[in-house]
């Protein structure tokens, strides 16, 4: 298994900062959000793309993916009812999984709650319509990228909509195509599931609609700073990658950062290696 770090959890650190950083800590790689590349991320070149992934290989690290997609440019949205928003939107999103390819990662990760809240006068209903045309022309592009485009439920504090991993599976069932996944969040799972979230992967993992995983605590703080037990979270997707139905990328996302961001970062890599190492001797 390996462990990613949110690299803007480490801002206003440079890049090669993030990544000499990241690597000193005993991270594998970084998960990136584009709008820290670059205010438009659409400004981004192929050439600017490989020069970021040659920045992360020479500090030992990979680019395993990209997450907060659509924070940049302003003004997205899957659910507007103007066709025009959602025709710009779906540019963006192919051109993210061009430049995930592009970057190494082999995923993208689709919260932005923001972007996909169902927009006043319209339903939930349409706004599903919408959203999945708009997942389904993102997961056409990402299966020519040899990339994995998941969505990602979000509590109900943050989005009204694709909320549990139920939702969002329901999701990657119509849209039907094997480049199109949902994913795991532990702050997330724990605020709007009803199942504890090993119980969750151990169900969803085998049907084979989880394609990544992301840990925090539904405190917002890094995993170890809460009440969520990591330990049998970590035992689980280790059994899960042994039966190869998970990838084996973990990334670590905390929003609340204690007591600072590389301190947040420090702390949640010890706590999860440690956990690693711990099932391992037991092994």
């Amino acid at each position: 298994m390996k462990f990613a770090l949110c690299n803007e959890v480490l801002q206003p650190l440079s890049f090669a900062q993030q990544c000499k950083l990241a690597a000193d800590l005993g991270y594998d790689g970084l998960e990136v959000a584009p709008f820290t590349l670059a205010a438009d991320p659409m400004t981004l070149t192929d050439a600017d793309a490989a020069a970021f992934r040659k920045t992360a290989a020479d500090h030992g690290l990979a680019i395993f993916g990209l997450h907060w997609l659509l924070v940049a440019p302003t003004g997205l949205s899957i659910v507007d009812a103007d066709d025009k928003v959602r025709g710009r939107t779906m540019d963006v999103m192919e051109r993210l999984c061009e430049l995930c390819k592009l970057l190494g990662g082999s995923y993208l990760v689709h919260g932005s709650p923001k972007q996909r809240s169902v927009p006043p006068g319209s339903t939930g209903s349409e706004a599903w319509d919408r959203a999945r045309e708009c997942l389904a022309t993102a997961a056409f592009t990402a299966r020519e990228c040899g990339v994995t485009y998941c969505i990602e439920p979000l509590a109900q504090r943050e989005t009204d909509l694709l909320n549990t991993v139920a939702d969002a599976a329901r999701m990657v069932r119509e849209v039907d195509n094997p480049a199109f996944k949902t994913m795991i969040d532990c702050s997330a799972a724990g605020l709007a599931e009803t199942e504890e979230v090993h119980a969750l992967m151990s169900k969803w993992m085998p049907q084979d609609v989880i394609g990544h995983v992301q840990v925090n605590d539904p405190n917002r703080r890094g995993p170890g700073q809460g009440e969520l037990d990591f330990g049998p979270i970590v035992r689980t997707l280790l059994q899960m990658h042994d039966l190869g139905y998970f990838p084996g990328i973990v990334a670590v996302e905390p929003f609340d950062y204690v007591p600072d961001g590389p301190g947040s970062a420090a702390r949640a890599i010890g706590y999860l290696r440690g956990i690693v190492s711990g099932l391992r001797h037991r092994v």
